[in-house]
């Protein structure tokens, strides 16, 4: 994408509500974004509310009628929802699954077992990778960070130098490979091909999360040397499954819907003939929604059926794995609100206009406004979601591969430096047990470490495609 700007066609923003200049419109997003920080942080209100009011709140700022505010608000909602709701469901599903039959102990235990000293920090942030991938960051952080200081105590290894591997597998997961919510919702704003996104974003995932796992991890050890909390470290449950899954299975279902989007991405890019029956069988095989769902049928007899479980079980496993996911997506489908009343605003025509001219590439730009509204809001998620819907109109006539490049732009910014603002920072300072400056120092920095090199490895592909 070598000389990409961001001179893109006003034609391509879509008609805005409200008739405001751009400064009124500058003024407010950032009051709009104040508001959802203010609510979140000061007066702990849930994420879903405070941005439900912070989208009608920017309405009202940029002079919308509140109505119209309403209707962008709500088809924003209902759009994202609609988008993504079925896959994240089915995310979470494969998660309970794989936590509840043992699965995910039988990866960690094999892979532990034949990594010893130096080895160990590569072994934990494969563990999380591999983990990492159908589990949100929040329930990959409560699965791994248990196993993180079980091994730290047991096997005297340094926290930091074993739990930060882990906390950036997980990380770069969570922020640049799909089905995770972010990526998805910016591969549905941006009309990217989410096998190339996919494919993409494993080859910036794999330096990435080298550079900011194992290789950090060496200087977050001198710079934090804090032990295991003993009230911290777990016990292993007492009712384990009568049977564990085996490794093999149990890796090839984490990895089968993964591998059926790949694969549906090779044969497009190979074949490049929709009336071919390879391509259509792929296509339908690789849809997200279908290789989930595979993925979900498959994990009932590999995990499930394997650990024992009787049908009643496994009814009850799906049911439970529901339950707690209604909040993430209330929070997911409200930010696609927020995103929606961004876009009606007319906010990607303000940035149009005030872009024109620059040389700043659009890739920088879509970063940079990521790691803005990540700063503002601390949600990884709300970042990707409303930075994707800022920087749509810049899409407009790019290829396929600058598309996807784009979405790992803004999946990028989104992970940069965690503070006080992001319930993430809170988990992992109260299970390391560390004081702010310390959880700072470590998770911060690894998180913006990897908001940068990601960036830095997007670039080189656009140069290179």
């Amino acid at each position: 994408m070598t000389g990409l700007s961001v001179e893109i066609l006003a034609a391509a923003a879509p008609a805005p509500i409200t008739s405001a200049g751009n400064a009124q419109l500058g003024v407010a997003v950032l009051a709009g974004i104040a508001v959802i920080v203010l609510l979140i942080t000061r007066l702990k209100l849930h994420a879903f509310l405070a941005l439900t009011i912070g989208s009608l709140a920017l309405g009202v700022f940029a002079g919308a009628p509140l109505d119209k505010a309403i209707v962008s608000f709500t088809a924003g909602l209902g759009a994202t929802v609609a988008g993504v709701g079925v896959l994240i469901a089915l995310g979470a599903i494969l998660g309970r699954l794989l936590a509840d039959s043992g699965g995910a102990d039988e990866i960690v235990d094999t892979i532990l077992a034949k990594a010893k000293g130096r080895a160990m920090p590569w072994a934990m942030v494969l563990i999380a990778s591999v983990i990492g991938l159908p589990l949100f960051f929040e329930v990959g952080i409560v699965l791994l960070i248990p196993v993180v200081l079980l091994v730290a105590k047991r096997g005297n290894y340094s926290l930091m130098r074993i739990g930060i591997p882990a906390l950036a597998g997980l990380s770069v997961m969570h922020g640049l490979i799909p089905p995770h919510p972010g990526p998805l919702v910016a591969i549905d704003a941006l009309h990217a091909n989410l096998g190339v996104t996919l494919a993409l974003g494993v080859v910036v995932a794999i330096p990435t999360v080298i550079i900011a796992g194992p290789l950090f991890s060496r200087y977050a050890a001198r710079w934090v040397d804090v032990p295991a909390p003993e009230q911290m470290v777990p016990q292993r449950p007492s009712a384990e499954p009568a049977h564990r899954p085996r490794f093999g299975a149990t890796v090839f279902t984490v990895l089968l819907p993964v591998a059926l989007m790949l694969v549906k991405a090779l044969v497009d890019i190979v074949v490049d003939d929709p009336k071919n029956s390879l391509q259509r069988i792929t296509d339908v095989a690789g849809s997200p929604l279908i290789a989930l769902l595979a993925a979900v049928l498959v994990g009932m007899f590999t995990l499930g059926r394997a650990a024992g479980f009787t049908k009643e079980r496994l009814s009850t496993t799906v049911e439970k794995s529901l339950a707690p996911i209604a909040g993430i997506l209330l929070i997911v489908g409200a930010g696609g609100g927020f995103k929606q009343t961004l876009i009606d605003a007319g906010v990607g025509r303000m940035i149009l206009d005030l872009s024109k001219g620059w040389s700043i590439p659009a890739l920088l730009l879509a970063w940079l406004i990521a790691v803005a509204i990540r700063l503002a809001t601390g949600s990884a998620t709300v970042a990707t979601i409303s930075a994707a819907g800022l920087v749509a109109p810049l899409a407009a006539g790019m290829s396929t591969t600058e598309t996807a490049l784009l979405v790992l732009a803004i999946g990028s910014g989104s992970l940069f430096f965690s503070h006080v603002n992001d319930a993430g920072f809170w988990l992992v300072k109260e299970y390391f047990g560390m004081t702010v400056g310390q959880t700072v120092k470590t998770w911060s920095v690894m998180e913006t470490i990897i908001s940068v090199v990601g960036l830095g490895f997007v670039l080189l592909l656009s140069l290179v495609l």
